[in-house]
């Protein structure tokens, strides 16, 4: 375990980015660990010496050198003492050596699994320290590889892999090993039990923030604060409903979201697989505000119910249909940009 026992820990350090210092601290209580384990005594003062120029390692027990031996696992007489080491004095302290090679199975498994723990603990704490300052960030990585039955994909970032599950991918779309994706971090989520071993980064192209987060980038306006984001209705895949406003009144809020010959959108919808975007300019006015969210659909009426925020909504009948959408979609994004209940009718009913 002597140079390639170095060599895997210089790998660690610069593939992994975990310490090698840390990880020798970490195999030192491992190897005690595994000794006492195997000796059955737990009082033995089992120590660990790594010399990196020579490139070896020894293990070693410390005993008190003494004219008479009352507890043998803490003391040595001189005489043995002295048959170790000419060196060992009275009142001083003896090392005795301790071969590998002599190491049980049960031992060397104890040592493997706090090694392995010690990895994994240190790599968690490299991810949370790479990523929980960059939750709500758009981030990007390279696809590795697709996993068989769950279709998720593991995504490499850096020197980490992480997890786009398949139901946070956009549906229709089909990633592949090797393409670069982009993807929104959705949270680092501490452990919440014993089968949660690390911290785990959720990442996601279904999130609403993620169409946020393009649009702030493909939008120089947006990103200086020129024009806002007021809210964002998606269903991934299919449709989303942005309202953005103006804090200029020289800017145009739609315009500048879709840009000189809709060059900006263009490379939005690009990063959406097909996904639909109705924009729309948000109004203080409710009424306004509603009748814009049902875009295409052109309304005749909004009727306001401040006190329970609900809208009753009056459209010609022709529009109906489209105001509604396929399976209630077009309500429904509707009802989740502006917040409010929308009840949609016919003017034929009204």
């Amino acid at each position: 375990m002597n140079e390639e026992f170095y060599e895997a820990l210089e790998a660690l350090e610069k593939e992994r980015g975990i310490p090698k210092d840390y990880m020798l601290e970490k195999i030192k209580a491992a190897i005690v660990s595994a000794v006492k384990r195997e000796r059955g005594i737990a009082g033995e003062d089992v120590r660990a010496d790594f010399d990196e120029e020579k490139k070896n390692v020894r293990f070693y027990i410390v005993k008190n050198v003494v004219e008479e031996v009352a507890d043998p696992v803490t003391e040595i007489s001189l005489a043995e003492a002295k048959a170790i080491s000419r060196k060992n004095k009275l009142g001083g302290v003896c090392e005795i050596n301790l071969e590998t090679k002599n190491f049980g199975r049960i031992a060397a498994k104890i040592g493997k699994n706090v090694i392995i723990q010690a990895i994994n603990e240190a790599m968690d704490t490299s991810v949370v320290r790479e990523f929980e300052g960059r939750q709500g960030e758009l981030m990007s990585g390279t696809v590795q590889r697709i996993i068989p039955g769950s279709n998720a994909v593991k995504v490499e970032v850096g020197r980490h892999e992480l997890t786009l599950p398949f139901k946070e991918q956009i549906p229709g779309e089909q990633l592949r090993e090797g393409q670069r994706v982009r993807f929104y971090v959705v949270e680092v989520k501490a452990p919440t039990g014993e089968k949660t071993k690390g911290h785990e980064i959720i990442i996601s192209r279904t999130h609403p923030g993620f169409v946020r987060r393009l649009f702030e980038l493909e939008v120089p306006e947006i990103a200086d604060g020129t024009v806002e984001i007021v809210s964002i209705a998606r269903e991934a895949g299919s449709r989303t409903k942005i309202a953005v406003t103006s804090t200029s009144k020289d800017v145009d809020a739609l315009g500048a979201c879709i840009g000189p010959r809709k060059a900006r959108i263009t490379n939005i919808l690009s990063e959406l697989n097909g996904e639909k975007i109705d924009l729309i300019t948000y109004d203080e006015s409710i009424d306004r505000y509603v009748a814009a969210a049902l875009s295409p659909a052109q309304v005749l009426r909004v009727d306001v119910n401040p006190d329970l925020k609900t809208c009753r909504v009056i459209v010609d009948d022709t529009q109906l249909s489209l105001a509604i959408g396929k399976e209630g979609q077009n309500a429904r994004l509707a009802a989740k940009l502006t917040g409010w209940k929308v009840d949609i009718k016919p003017a034929s009913a009204d």
